[in-house]
């Protein structure tokens, strides 16, 4: 079930203009809110041929967080996007700070490992920010370590991001991802919040 909320006039305005600049009425229904709510973000409908959506992972997601499931984002920007949604990031823990150092890691990447001890098996991963943080979801997920009910991997930058995301449809995870460099923490809450709300016009 959806997040209830008052959707102010001027963003019902602005998706009854986005649908008529981009036509996504022949999308499935959760495929089409994530759309939506990344286009509505960015004011860029050209992330609709760049993303990459499966409706099955997305509605799984979707039911995993209205049954409460975990979410874990690898920074602290995705949460602050998702207000409606308590949320785990570690990249601030001084535990990531000693696993990095001890271990040859990113910050980003230790606190992945670390909320997969914590969050093992039907959590909702949100990542915006750290390719490296992508990298090591999909490594932990291929060693048998943690079981996502969805990854959300957007992370943004020349050096990897392109590449996680590759690496996570590779290794069949229910995902969302997108083909190019580009993401961000923006673009991550915006497909988490999308599970939430789901289409903000009656």
């Amino acid at each position: 079930m959806a997040v209830l909320r008052t959707v102010h006039p001027i963003e019902a305005e602005s998706y009854r203009l986005l649908r008529e600049a981009v036509d996504t009425a022949r999308l499935p229904a959760r495929t089409r809110d994530v759309v939506e709510r990344v286009v509505h973000t960015t004011a860029d409908p050209t992330w609709l041929p760049d993303l990459v959506v499966d409706e099955a992972a997305l509605a799984a997601g979707a039911d995993a967080l209205a049954a409460g499931a975990p979410l874990v984002v690898d920074v602290a920007m995705v949460a602050a996007g998702i207000t409606r949604y308590p949320s785990t990031c570690l990249v601030a823990a001084p535990e990531a700070a000693r696993l990095a150092a001890e271990h040859g890691l990113t910050r980003s990447a230790a606190a992945i490992r670390l909320a997969a001890r914590q969050h093992a098996d039907g959590a909702v991963w949100a990542i915006g920010n750290a390719p490296t943080a992508l990298f090591e979801l999909v490594r932990l997920a291929e060693a048998g370590q943690v079981r996502p009910a969805l990854v959300v991997g957007v992370p943004v930058g020349y050096v990897g991001a392109a590449e996680s995301k590759a690496a996570l449809r590779a290794a069949g995870l229910p995902q969302l991802s997108n083909r190019s460099a580009r993401g961000g923490s923006a673009i991550a809450a915006a497909a988490v919040n999308a599970l939430l709300y789901g289409d903000p016009l009656p």
